[in-house]
This record gives C-alpha cells, structure tokens and sequence, in this order.
C-alpha cells in the first residue's frame, strides 16, 4: 500500500504541476528548455508538500517501535491474551504496552533518504545553476544556440563568480583553521544552512503578506459592490498599461521597418532581419512585406550585428507585453459585465440569471446541465457571500493559529504551538491518517499564502505571472526559482512547528528523513539558536503592516496606484474605469448586434427567394401535369366502363409515385 499511496502522489502531483503551466505559459510556444525547467522545478517543490505527511507519520511509527523496544512487555502477546481470555481480572496491575500499528501509508526504510536526497539537490541544481543560465539564455535576442549561451554565460559570469568567491574564501578559512577539523558532510551542511537562512528571509516576508491578504480576500469578495469597484478601478489601470505596451509596440515596429527598408535581400545580415520579422505581428508584417519593394530605394544606414540582437530582444519584449495586455484587457471586460450582471440579477424578482453576452461563457454540456440559469442565480446571488464569509473566517483562524505557533514554538515546555498539540493528541492515539490529514492541511495552507503571494506578485514588466497562457519565459523560470528556493525553508519550518526538528525543540527523537539530509546544524548555533528561532516572529509585525495596508499606501505613493478605499484618486480612477467598462460594453454589443442583423436578413432573403422558386416550379409542375392527364382521360373515357374507376374518387392518373412529390416537399 505504501508504495501505491507513494505512485499515487507523484502522478498527481505531476499532473497538478502540468496544469499550472499549461494555465501560464504556452506550451506550443514555448522554447521546450524552459517547459522542462519550469515543469521540473514546480512539480519538485509540490511533490515535497505532499510527501513530507507520509515522512510525519513514518518517524511517529519508529519512534513508537523505538519506545517499546527500550520498554519490553513484561507479559508476551500470546501469554496475555491467553490469560485475558481464561481470567480477565487475575492481573490488573500488570501495564501493558500498546502494540505499535504500521500507518497505512508506512514507506520501508532507506527509501525516503534516498527520495530527499535526489528531491533536494536537484532543485538546487535549478534554482542555483540551470535556471538562471536558462532566464538569460531565454531572454537573450541571438539568432544562434552559440550566440544565446555565449550571452548567457556572460550575464551570469558574476552571479557565478560571486558563489565562487565565497565558496573559495570558506574553503581558505577553514583552511586556516584546522582545529575545526571539519568534514566534507560538515561543509554541506554550512551550504544547505546559508541557502535555508536566505530562502527562511523571505518566505517569512511572503508569509507574513499572505496570512492576512488571503482571508480578508475571500471576506470582501463577498461584497459584490467591493468586487464591481476593484474591477473599476483595475480597468483604468490596464487600460493605461494597454494604450503604454501599443505605442511600444508601434514604436518598435517603425524600427523594424527602418530595418527592413535598408538590409537588402542579398546582404549578409538579411536572415537576421527575416528572423525579426517571424516574431513581428501578421498584420504588421504584411505591411511591411508591402512597402518593402517601393521603400529599397531609399539609403538608410545599416544596422549591425549587435544592434540588430538588441532591436530582437526589444521585439520580443513588445510583442510579449502587447499580447498580454490585449488579453487581460479582454478578461477584465468579461470580468466586469458579469458584475454587472450579477447586480441586474440580484435586483430582478425573476430567479434566472441572464448573461448580458452569453458567447463569452462557453461551458461544456456537463456544466451547462448542472450549472443552470437557476443554479447560477441561487449561488451568486444567495449563497456565494455566506459562503465566501465562512471561509474567509476560517481561514482566519488558521493564520491565528499559525502567527501564534509561529511566536511560541521554540517553547517545549509548556508545549505552546496549536499544531504541535494537536499532532501529539493525534500521536498519542496513533491515528496516523489523522496525522497525515492534519500536516497536509497546515503545510498546504503554508504553502498557499506563500506561493499565491509568488503568483500575485508583479516587479516592474520583469516579473508577472499572468495567466491563459501569457506568462513570458523570464517570469516562468523566476517563479521556479522562488519555488526551489523557499521550499525547503517551508518544510523546516513546518517542522519546527510540530516540534519534528532537534535543532528547534532540542529533544531526544527520531528525526524525519527530510531533516536527515539537512544535516545537524548546531555547527552554526547562532542560526540554529538564534535565526531561525527569532526571525519567524517578524511575521507577526507583517501581519499588522499588511492589515492596515502599509505596503500599498507607501506603493501609492511613490506613484504605483494600489485599490485603496479611503483614497480619492482611487475614487478618480474608479469612475474612469466605470466608463471604460461602458464603452468597451457599447462596443461589444455593437460588433455582437451588427454582424447577427446583417446574417439574419441575408438567410431571410436566400429563404424567401428559395421558397419562392420552389412555388414557381411546383405550380408550373402540377398545372402542365394535371392539364395532361385530364386531356388523356377525356379521350379514353368512352372505351372504358365504370368497372374501371377507381374507388374513392381517385384518378388513376395520379400514381403514388407522384403523390410522392408532395411528401417531399
């Protein structure tokens, strides 16, 4: 069963990995280096998440065996319940102890080490080497494999040189020291306690953000008026985006075109100039390719080779953003009439929700059976604010429960943090699929306010994750890089919080197999005993900067407008975008209305004049047809006798056959 329980994850966790770059980056686009990196790191870093339970409930198992082998039964198993069948009351004073139950999901020995080992070091042979040379590799404008990793190597020399030095500079240290006497596994453990402490640095900034972000999200996305204002107000702002990346982008092409006029056809350089314009707009490149024959007359000057690896960045660069903006423009609209929406229906005595372009919600007919009308009115309407409120405070609970276990888990004795406690209770009855349930609610709600700030946050046009596939290959490696780098510092400290980690709560217990691999780090008291006790208490101050929105106030002054109730230009930019939504809603109906009239009259006219043939020649038919059979009946009837009629009134004349005619009409 363990070995299935342990398949089981790695395909999910494989699959779930896949459909997140599947949501973010284009995988027909893309270089295939990056998919591979990104696809890698990310299902790394979930597979440790999903992992680290079992690794919980494994070592409670041994440190069970090992707590029963210092303390042998007084009374063996078969003695006892013989005696307990023939005469249950002959001994009570005898205590005995209570056998110890293999999990369901129990993983043999050797195995999870082994698992760690290949887990950890490969993500830091990303999130340190490949995936920083890959950004540069990516973002680099060559026309060649040589010319991108030449580009790459030069603009990671000092990022590399920088480990360097310092791994040299430690080696000589300890060099001069030698009455550290210190190991190769010594050494190791030095590396992986730096790269904790700097992942620990940050993951308590983004946790400290995400505790309180998250709850009070879901809390005021239960107000439909706050929704329909943000999306307001998000409006303006891309919109301002979106007019910045056109110009860019028409900017860029007029250099383009520059290019394009003055590199003849049979100049070296023309291959590059061609490969600029594979990455240029259709529309864009059809003008071009119009003008390019009239316009070669004209002499520019001629552009070199590094100029042109520069204009080639700056090509992919624009057209990146451009397409980004066009396509969040668009979803923020769908966004917004579907507010709208919801406001008409919530204000309509009808219990059916009607969509103002039902074309822009395209569902499956699974979704369509169950996710009716009248279904979609219950729930936004009805239930999505109680809903949406009793999650928001339960989520708040937990953040309580992980800023106070945060600020208490150096305490042992007492015992202070929540997850601890509840994990010993659980111990205690050896309910391991109780433990397992309860590490991975904590470390996924971890992992969520840590990792949804990763996917929120945004540095310039450098770093954004934008989502329907617009996500540039910068952003997806950064993202991956993020990911390596605070997950180990993540499990550790979530270890610490459960009191599963010696060098927090200084007790004589098994230590997890992930721990094992990290090594004992009491070589560096003053972080084992210091740093990462201490430091995690900042989130709590976190916490309060971000309740009262510190981090935006000051982002909105420096110009970086964030949604701010209280303020007026966020009241200046609300109303702005209020009319960008009506505008952009007259011009969708508009091109919605037109093209249906313009179709629906042209079917009437093909139908009318159809059905207006089709009556010429059936009655042009059945005249000439009946004028003859009447004609020929006048002449037979004579030399016929009555005998010969046919019953009913009916001419013999008219066969079934043509009756037929008729029937298909």
């Amino acid at each position: 069963m363990s070995g299935a329980a342990l398949a089981v994850v790695v395909v999910v966790v494989f699959f779930l990995a896949l459909y997140l770059l599947q949501r973010y980056g284009d995988l027909r686009k893309q270089q295939r280096m990056v998919l591979f990196g990104t696809l890698l790191s990310w299902f790394l870093c979930f597979l440790i998440i999903f992992i680290l339970p079992l690794d919980v409930s494994t070592t409670i198992y041994k440190q069970c065996v090992l707590d029963n082998s210092n303390h042998p039964t007084p009374v063996t198993q078969a003695r006892r319940t013989h005696q307990t069948a023939a005469s249950p009351s002959l001994y009570p004073s005898v205590s005995v102890p209570k056998v110890c139950e293999e999990p369901w999901s129990y993983i043999p020995d050797g195995v999870l080490p082994v698992f760690w080992r290949v887990v950890y070091w490969t993500s830091q042979f990303l999130t340190w080497l490949l995936l920083p040379f890959m950004q540069s590799y990516a973002r680099s404008g060559a026309f060649s494999r040589v010319g991108k990793i030449k580009t790459a190597l030069i603009e990671n020399a000092i990022y590399y040189g920088t480990y360097l030095l310092i791994f040299i500079s430690l080696l000589i240290y300890v060099a001069a020291h030698p009455q550290w006497k210190l190991t190769w596994t010594d050494l190791q453990t030095i590396c992986i306690t730096a790269a904790n402490t700097w992942g620990l640095f940050l993951l308590v900034l983004l946790l400290g953000y995400g505790l309180v972000e998250i709850p009070r999200s879901y809390w005021l996305s239960s107000s439909h008026g706050y929704l329909l204002a943000k999306t307001y107000f998000k409006a303006a702002k891309m919109a301002t985006e979106k007019a910045a990346a056109e110009e860019n982008l028409a900017d860029v092409m007029e250099e383009v075109a520059a290019v394009h006029e003055s590199v003849r056809y049979n100049h070296s350089l023309r291959k590059c100039v061609d490969t600029i314009l594979t990455k240029c707009p259709t529309e864009y490149q059809e003008e071009m390719g119009r003008n390019g024959e009239s316009s070669f007359e004209a002499q520019n000057v001629l552009p070199t080779k590094r100029g042109l690896v520069k204009l080639h960045k700056k090509v992919i660069s624009a057209v990146q953003r451009h397409g980004q903006t066009q396509v969040q423009w668009s979803i923020l609209l769908d966004q917004a009439f579907h507010l709208e929406d919801v406001a008409k229906s919530r204000s309509s005595p009808v219990r059916h929700f009607v969509h103002s372009f039902p074309s822009a919600h395209h569902h499956g007919w699974i979704c369509r059976f169950i996710y009716t009308p009248t279904v979609e009115w219950f729930w936004e309407c009805v239930f999505r604010q109680g809903s949406y409120r009793l999650l928001a405070v339960l989520l708040g609970l937990l953040s309580a429960a992980v800023v106070w276990s945060e600020c208490t888990f150096f305490s042992t004795h007492p015992v202070l943090s929540l997850f601890a406690v509840f994990i010993r209770m659980a111990e205690k009855q050896y309910n391991y699929v109780c433990i397992e349930m309860a590490c991975f609610t904590s470390i996924l709600f971890l992992c969520v306010c840590v990792y949804s700030t990763v996917f929120r946050i945004r540095v310039f046009n450098y770093y954004h994750l934008v989502p329907h596939h617009q996500t540039d290959a910068y952003s997806l490696q950064f993202s991956s890089m993020l990911f390596c780098r605070l997950t180990p510092p993540l499990c550790l400290n979530f270890l610490g919080l459960i009191h599963m980690d010696s060098a927090i709560s200084h007790q004589d217990r098994i230590q997890t197999s992930y721990t094992s691999i990290m090594g004992s780090m009491h070589l560096l008291s003053f972080i084992s005993d210091g740093f990462y006790i201490y430091y995690p208490m900042m989130v709590l101050l976190l916490c309060f900067a971000t309740f009262y929105n510190l981090g935006s106030r000051c982002l909105n002054l420096l110009g970086f407008h964030q949604y701010i109730t209280d303020d007026d230009l966020t009241s200046d930019l609300v109303d702005e975008g209020r009319e960008l939504i009506r505008r952009g809603s007259f011009s969708r109906k508009s091109n919605a209305h037109f093209p249906y009239l313009f179709d629906s009259f042209i079917n009437f006219c093909v139908k009318y004049f159809a059905d207006l043939i089709q009556y010429l020649f059936l009655s042009f038919f059945i005249s000439n047809h009946i004028w003859s059979n009447m004609l020929s009946l006048s002449l037979t009837l004579p030399l016929c006798d009555r005998h010969s009629r046919s019953t009913g009134g009916r001419y013999l004349s008219l066969s079934p056959s043509s009756t037929g005619i008729f029937g298909d009409v």
